[in-house]
């Protein structure tokens, strides 16, 4: 007996939506909430559905078993961001014809800037680079010159650019909302969490405090920061205690890099018996799922993981097929959330 071909009306009548809904979520035109497009792209599974690839990708021509190439350092399916970006990157290149390899990067291949085993040259359209920040590395692969992108990049990357693409969250604008934002809840000592030597967005977070600083007047003091080398055991409440304890003063807010390093100086700051945001105010960066359930819920800014996914995979895509075309850098918008770790005030 023939299977009944499952269509975009029965998905959804299944989840209770309109069919205009689940439109915009296969065509990816408009905007949907994020609970809302898994349900139904778990229904969709669940149900059988077989989305066909549009003309666009059908008449693409893909050179026969080739396959795009994921380098990172950690597994970017370990953190929220990571997983929404390479999931919806994946499926991008996959429905273009193309096959992703993915390697975790070891020390010592980082170090020789090698590829891993075993990777032959001529098997490979284009590469993405993710949770991977190493120049020397990316000097080496970017004179392969093969299609490139880097998500994020290394520290300082505008001044020393590759011949790639580059793909990143915005950085600076949100972190100078979120620290306005602190100030205007009455801060007026701030200390910065991160290290802004690790990657292009930790520094661009770093500067985007900076500028909230200087345009409210006030001075910045790194002796109020916690800044060591983002290889250092951020996650230990002993060491975390100590780094506090360092500090020649306790600051009225922290800005951290990420919701990672807020969430633990959180911990740290109640280990101590201080409240937040009462006696100290914080802010992370991502909007992972942890952020919104710590007490209190971390003020953060939201990355659109999924979306920077499938631009990726269009711009890896359409560099394959025109590889002489300039180089160019892509930012992806993100959006402050403001939650219970910042005082509220009659501006907010």
């Amino acid at each position: 007996m023939a299977l009944k071909r499952v269509t975009i009306q029965n998905i959804a009548d299944a989840c209770g939506l309109s069919r205009n809904t689940v439109s915009k979520i296969f065509n990816n035109r408009g905007e949907v909430p994020e609970t809302t497009r898994q349900l139904v792209l778990n229904k969709a599974q669940e149900l059988g559905y077989f989305q066909p690839m549009d003309e666009t990708m059908l008449n693409r021509p893909v050179e026969q078993n080739k396959c795009i190439l994921v380098l990172s350092q950690r597994n970017p399916m370990n953190h929220s961001f990571g997983s929404l970006f390479v999931t919806a990157f994946t499926n991008q290149v996959s429905r273009a014809g193309y096959t992703v390899k993915m390697y975790e990067v070891t020390a010592e291949e980082l170090a020789q800037c090698a590829l891993p085993p075993n990777t032959s040259i001529d098997s490979i359209a284009g590469i993405l680079g993710i949770e991977l920040f190493d120049y020397d590395f990316w000097n080496t692969v970017c004179g392969l010159k093969l299609p490139t992108i880097i998500v994020d990049g290394y520290a300082y990357i505008y001044q020393k650019p590759m011949p790639c693409d580059l793909i990143s969250m915005e950085n600076v604008s949100s972190t100078r909302i979120l620290t306005h934002r602190l100030i205007q809840a009455g801060a007026e000592k701030l200390g910065f969490v991160g290290d802004i030597n690790h990657c292009n967005s930790f520094y661009e977070r770093w500067n985007g405090f900076q500028l909230a600083l200087n345009e409210a007047g006030l001075p910045l003091d790194r002796d109020l920061c916690i800044m060591p080398k983002n290889s250092s055991p951020y996650y230990d409440p002993d060491w975390i205690d100590d780094q506090l304890k360092r500090l020649p003063a306790l600051p009225d807010a922290f800005v951290c890099v990420n919701d990672y390093h807020a969430i633990h100086i959180m911990a740290g700051l109640k280990r101590r018996g201080l409240q937040i945001p009462r006696d100290v105010m914080i802010t992370g960066f991502d909007s992972s799922p942890e952020s919104a359930i710590v007490e209190p819920a971390l003020t953060t800014s939201a990355i659109p993981g999924t979306d920077m996914g499938k631009i990726a995979a269009d711009l890896l895509i359409d560099r394959i097929g025109n590889p002489a075309k300039p180089f160019c850098a892509t930012y992806v918008s993100t959006v402050p959330q403001f939650r219970g770790s910042i005082r509220q005030t009659a501006e907010c």
